[in-house]
């Protein structure tokens, strides 16, 4: 399960990359975005790309894991179904955490491109209504199984796009689901590394380039 990732960057870089129209939040650097937390994404609406806020992790808990969903669940579940059909979405990001067992120790890693460069993950995205009838705009990863490089700590990974398709994914007119499995598959292992953090990534309020700085084994040990 992915419950830690990263979007720092230039937003005009942001724009660019993900060949955004329309920017609907003001944009800061979050380095240890965290479930419940207001997160970037990508939506496209009649035509244009939109970089907009939703909240990570969909309301009401009707998902046995509302902040990934499992692409075998994306099978199975006709509501996760549906929003494949309209509610695509693309999360922006530039490195995703982990926490990596050796023995009785663990530590927290980063995983990044190799080349340090931001990607897109395949999102879902809902919009719900609360009891005041006042919206409440959800969202959540696509997962999928781990490459070489993430089966170290975990049997999912986030189903990271190339940008060919990411153009796929948020084409209005695909609503195919068979269409679009071929593309959510493990990305390649070799174009990504990994590197151990600060362990203060494990708490929600700190979220600073300190997240993200590469840090030695003997600072880094964490107690599990």
């Amino acid at each position: 399960m992915c419950q830690r990732f990263s979007l720092a960057a230039e937003l005009q870089d942001i724009r660019e990359h993900f060949e955004i129209n329309r920017v609907m939040y003001y944009f800061k650097d979050r380095y240890n975005i965290s479930p419940t937390q207001d997160m970037p994404v990508v939506l496209q609406q009649d035509g244009e790309r939109i970089l907009d806020e939703f909240r990570w992790g969909f309301v009401p808990y009707w998902g046995k894991d509302a902040i990934n969903a499992d692409l075998r669940n994306v099978h199975q579940n006709p509501t996760y179904r549906k929003m494949v059909d309209k509610h695509r979405c693309v999360i922006p990001c530039n490195g995703f955490y982990y926490w990596k067992k050796e023995g009785k120790k663990t530590y927290p890693v980063r995983v990044v491109m190799n080349n340090r460069s931001m990607f897109g993950v395949a999102g879902l995205y809902e919009i719900w209504r609360d009891t005041r009838g006042e919206p409440l705009r959800t969202c959540t990863l696509v997962m999928t199984e781990a490459n070489p490089l993430i089966s170290e700590f975990e049997s999912r990974m986030p189903a990271i796009l190339s940008p060919q398709d990411i153009t796929r994914w948020l084409d209005e007119e695909t609503n195919d689901l068979e269409a679009l499995n071929p593309i959510l598959r493990p990305y390649s292992a070799d174009e990504m590394q990994v590197y151990p953090v600060t362990p203060m990534i494990n708490n929600n309020r700190h979220d600073s380039a300190e997240c993200i700085r590469e840090m030695d084994l003997n600072e880094s040990w964490v107690k599990p």
